[in-house]
């Protein structure tokens, strides 16, 4: 199937999207702002440059976008019909990427939460104050490492997920 836009234009919409200061990201640090928690932004010394960090907490969080991070069953991702090869490779060595920073950061003694971009868009986005409750559990807890999807908050353990 061909593209329904021109390469110049499919470049120029490719150039458009950012890796920091997106909208979700920003959504995240409003919230952890208004519950009162100082945080340092895309740090270069962290395996993986975390979007967010509390360093009082020794906590990083990960905002991905769920295309290119290969969220699984979730409805903001699928494969592109066309150079599907390019794409599988792309987001598979994402999520290959993802793993071994996350492993770096665990060494490191750094608790991770990641929060997916399907949990603030569409039907299934959390409110603010749920989201807000979500992130304080899981910032005050005990556990290794979080992911934030959908209504629920699952704990993962590295190795488990």
């Amino acid at each position: 199937m061909a593209d329904i836009v021109s390469t110049a234009k499919r470049s120029s919409m490719m150039r458009g999207i950012r890796s920091k200061n997106t909208r979700p990201e920003i959504v995240v640090r409003k919230i952890l702002h208004r519950m009162g928690f100082r945080f340092r932004l895309h740090r270069k010394d962290l395996p993986g440059r975390p979007d967010i960090t509390l360093p009082k907490f020794k906590t990083v969080i990960f905002v991905n976008g769920c295309f290119w991070h290969g969220h699984e069953n979730c409805p903001l991702f699928r494969i592109p019909k066309t150079r599907q090869e390019f794409w599988s490779n792309k987001i598979s060595s994402n999520q290959q990427r993802d793993l071994a920073k996350n492993l770096e950061l665990e060494q490191l003694g750094w608790r991770r939460i990641t929060i997916w971009e399907c949990c603030m868009k569409g039907r299934s986005a959390l409110e603010a104050s749920a989201l807000e409750s979500e992130l304080r559990t899981s910032i005050c807890g005990t556990d290794d490492e979080y992911s934030i999807r959908g209504h629920s908050l699952a704990v993962l353990r590295t190795g488990n997920g």
